[in-house]
Formats: C-alpha cells, sequence, structure tokens
C-alpha cells in the first residue's frame, strides 16, 4: 500500500506478464495493452478505492448514465527511454489540467493531482518494461474518466470511474497524410464541446473520416460550423500551415481542442527564431497561397503522431499537391526538437519532461 498524498493506492501484481507473448516494438496502434491498469472510484461525494490491477474487463450495467448520456472524457500521452533507459513522461500536468476542463464541461467532479499524478506514475513504472526500446515507438498512455450511475435519468451522475490503461505502439502515421476538406460535417460549434475531450467529440467524427477514406484520403480537414469558412482542426489534430516562412495555426476560438503538442511546437518554433501567428485563417487563404506558390507546408499536430506531415489538401474536387518532407524547413527540424527532448536527448529548458 502506497500513500498518494490524501488518498492510498493499493497494488495488486499480475501473476503473469502478458509481455512475453508481444513484440512492443513492433504492434498495431491500441490493440495491446500492458500488464496493469490504475482505477478510481468517485462515490458518496468522494474519491476512494485508489488501486492498481492486472489489466482485465470491467463489469458494467446496460443503465450506465455514460452510455445513454455520454459523460465520457479522455486524454492520451506517451512514456518514453532516456539513453540510459529510464522511463519518462512529456507534460503529464498538461494532461492532468486539461482533463479536468474536459470533466468541468461534462458536468463531472475533478480529479485530484495525487490520484492522477502519482497514481499514473506508480503504473508507469510497474509497467516500464512495456515501454518499446525501438526509436519511433513508444508507451502510449491512455486515461478514461466516465459515469457509472445505473440509470437513465437525465441528469450529471453521482458516481464515476477514473482509469489509466497503456499500451506500446508504432508510428501512427507511416506515410504523409492526405486530406479532404470537408464542407457535408462540422466538428464543433460555438458554446459546443469542441474545446473539451470528450469520447462524443470523435464518435461524431467517424461518418467523415469514413467518406474521406471511400475517396482515397486519409482524413478530413475541418471548417468552422458557423461560416464554413475557416480552418479548425485537422481529423483529430490541430493544424498549421507555412506561409512565406511564417506558422499559420488556427486560434483558439472555444470549438478546437487546446493540443499539448500545439503548444509545445508552437513554444519551440518561437524559441527557433521563427514567426508563428495564431489566427483565423480560412480555406481561401490557404487556395490563394498555394496558388501563389507561398504555401510551403502543412502539418498536423497531436499526441499520438506528434506532427504529421501533410502530403494533399483537396477542396470542391482540386488536389493541392504540396512539397516533398525531405524539401520541408520546419516541420522537419521541429519535429526532431520535440522527440530529442522528450527522449532526454538534449536538456530539457522547458520543465517538460518527468523522469520516473
Amino acid at each position: 500500500m502506497s500513500q498518494i498524498l490524501n488518498h492510498e493506492i493499493s497494488i495488486e501484481k499480475t501473476n503473469y506478464s502478458r509481455i512475453k507473448e508481444q513484440d512492443i516494438n513492433n504492434t498495431s496502434f491500441g490493440k495491446v495493452f500492458s500488464d496493469h491498469m490504475l482505477v478510481a472510484t468517485y462515490k458518496n461525494d468522494s474519491w476512494q478505492e485508489v488501486k492498481i490491477v492486472p489489466y482485465g474487463n470491467l463489469e458494467m450495467s446496460p443503465s450506465m448514465s455514460s452510455l445513454h448520456y455520454g459523460q465520457a472524457v479522455f486524454e492520451g500521452l506517451k512514456a518514453y527511454r532516456s539513453p540510459d533507459g529510464k522511463p519518462l513522461l512529456f507534460r503529464p500536468e498538461a494532461n492532468h489540467k486539461r482533463i479536468n476542463e474536459s470533466a468541468f464541461r461534462l458536468c463531472m467532479p475533478p480529479i485530484p493531482e495525487d490520484i492522477f499524478m502519482t497514481g499514473l506514475k506508480e503504473l508507469i513504472r510497474l509497467d516500464a518494461d512495456w515501454i518499446p526500446t525501438q526509436d519511433g515507438s513508444v508507451l502510449y498512455i491512455r486515461p478514461i474518466y466516465f459515469a457509472t450511475d445505473e440509470s437513465v435519468g437525465l441528469k450529471p451522475a453521482s458516481s464515476y470511474k477514473f482509469i489509466i490503461i497503456s499500451c506500446p505502439v508504432g508510428a501512427y502515421y507511416s506515410e504523409p497524410v492526405k486530406l479532404i476538406v470537408t464542407d457535408k460535417y462540422i466538428r464543433a460549434a460555438e458554446g459546443g464541446t469542441g474545446a473539451a475531450k470528450c469520447a462524443g467529440n470523435y464518435g461524431g467524427s467517424l461518418l467523415a473520416d469514413m467518406e474521406a477514406k471511400q475517396q482515397g484520403y486519409d482524413n478530413v480537414l475541418w471548417l468552422d460550423g458557423k461560416e464554413k469558412k475557416y480552418i479548425e482542426e485537422c481529423g483529430t489534430m490541430n493544424v498549421a500551415f507555412v506561409i512565406n516562412d511564417v506558422v499559420v495555426t488556427p486560434k483558439l476560438t472555444g470549438t478546437i481542442l487546446a493540443g499539448i503538442t500545439r503548444d509545445s511546437v508552437l513554444t519551440l518554433l518561437r524559441d527557433m527564431g521563427v514567426k508563428v501567428e495564431e489566427r483565423l485563417i480560412s480555406i481561401d487563404e490557404v487556395v490563394k497561397d498555394y496558388q501563389d506558390g507561398n504555401l510551403s507546408e502543412a502539418f498536423g499536430m497531436g499526441t499520438a503522431a506528434t506532427i504529421a506531415h501533410i502530403s494533399t489538401i483537396n477542396y470542391q474536387g482540386s488536389d493541392m499537391i504540396l512539397p516533398p518532407v525531405s524539401e520541408r524547413k520546419y516541420a522537419p527540424q521541429v519535429l526532431q526538437r520535440l522527440e530529442d527532448i522528450k527522449t532526454a536527448r538534449v536538456t530539457d529548458t522547458y520543465g517538460w519532461v518527468c523522469q520516473l
């Protein structure tokens, strides 16, 4: 039994590690899970029963309220290895802050810092052998938080589960991605949940994603829900464009997720002396800059992919084909800088890396 400040955590270790059955350096994204999971319960107006147990199934009632009304949020972060093999986490405090911001939007009680942070660290220490050793492979960590009331009454729940699981993964995208602009669907609207990382946002994106793939593209480029004019995100990532050597990214208007990777990339770019603009950017502006030869790069920013180079953007039936990655100046450079910090290959002057 370990003490987590105001909460105790019990640890039940597995009797058999499934790592012996896996090649953790070569697994499909999100299909193989490590040996243990953190489970914390909220009921009777307090957090209790904080424990680490062997990974396994959960019991649930068909009346569980999150299944009916969508009170469910999640996060994503990664564990890395330092050159000397020590486990590292990247900006976990930011994930704790953001999951509570998402929870607030869905009327869910905040997760205490000691449960999230110390529970996360204990879990990753215990499953540290699951962190891949191959470059480009990492341990992806998924905190999930959802309502568990056995009731179909429409109201904020009074009981919840907070769980952390993890899985070894390789590169999310093996090649630069092709996007198609959608004006048929929207991801978020003003006053909605676009800035929260809630499960429904992602379920609502699947049809647009499926139709994009049917047309030969990897995902969609989302426009704003009001005018269907201004670019917001690409797929499930933040997005940026390099126009006349300026990195331009949509500003956070309340309909866009405040990405931790986005914040890290913009910080690094500015410190590298690159001009960065966070502002409204219309699809018409991007098309004109492409036609004028001023658009040299476009890339997505997110936890799963870190940076996803964009090779093609289709708008109204026409493909804008961007220069190959080998000719790009900014995204490859900032990606390398970010990966070096995450893996402790260079000194972390930002206080972003947490060594376990």
